[in-house]
């Protein structure tokens, strides 16, 4: 049997390194290409056509889910899901049998994980993967999707996670989303229109395209310079609301 041509794709240095430590002793395995960003997963896959992928979901400018939208091949790999997604998205990797790694992750469980696409590929199974990606990508998307609960930050080597509402307001920070929670300031990597996505809309707005508020934390809006606000948090912070973002606005209208 020939070895399995398998491709790791995550923007996360040590998490590729970690991946392919884990895959390097198998013998039905052949690594193939080691992606660290979206744009060269979407090029190197519909490509060489690999077999099995690694796919991290939260990469910047081009996630996982657009990464499978924009391949050209057919069929499609079997993906195993590298994720740090809320409870409601693994819940639909598992309605739609799709596998998912879920960081931090283990041996026994990347193994289990492995071993699944091996009995997938040996029984011909990847001629419904893009049903079930498909199916999986329609429920995410979907208007009835539970909004994101807790964000997982990593910090000095602790993973822990963050409940959405202890959030005061969030900013971009190149590649991250910076995070102020009271007095401190956690970086996670992840996208504004991502990030804006995944948010309860009832309780987050998006004032500037760098910039989204809790709305709970806000106190008062002052007009500012050309058509912009100052937005005055109750710890007494300001933000800039943009003039092209005038959903606060309209909220207390």
């Amino acid at each position: 049997m020939e070895r399995i041509n398998t491709f790791i794709v995550d923007d996360e240095p040590l998490a590729r390194k970690r991946i392919k430590k884990l895959l390097e002793n198998d013998p039905e395995v052949k690594i193939g290409k080691i992606c660290q960003n979206g744009e060269e997963a979407i090029r190197c896959i519909n490509q060489d056509e690999p077999e099995l992928v690694f796919l991290d979901i939260q990469m910047p400018e081009i996630d996982g889910f657009e990464v499978l939208q924009q391949l050209e091949v057919s069929p499609l790999p079997v993906v195993i899901f590298v994720t740090a997604y809320d409870e409601f998205a693994l819940k639909a990797f598992e309605v739609h049998a799709l596998d998912y790694l879920l960081k931090p992750f283990n041996k026994q469980r990347f193994d289990k994980a492995l071993g699944r696409a091996k009995m997938h590929l040996r029984t011909n199974g990847e001629s419904k993967v893009q049903q079930k990606i498909d199916g999986l990508i329609d429920a995410l998307d979907s208007k009835t999707a539970s909004p994101l609960k807790r964000v997982m930050v990593k910090q000095n080597g602790r993973v822990f996670f963050i409940d959405t509402h202890d959030i005061d307001y969030i900013v971009a920070a190149g590649n991250y989303m910076e995070l102020h929670v009271g007095d401190k300031q956690y970086l996670v990597r992840e996208t504004m229109t991502n990030m804006e996505k995944r948010l309860d809309s009832e309780q987050f707005s998006r004032i500037h395209r760098s910039t989204i508020v809790n709305i709970d934390r806000v106190k008062e809006l002052q007009t500012w310079f050309h058509g912009d606000y100052q937005v005055e948090l109750k710890s007494g912070e300001k933000l800039t609301m943009s003039r092209n973002y005038k959903d606060l606005l309209e909220r207390y209208e």
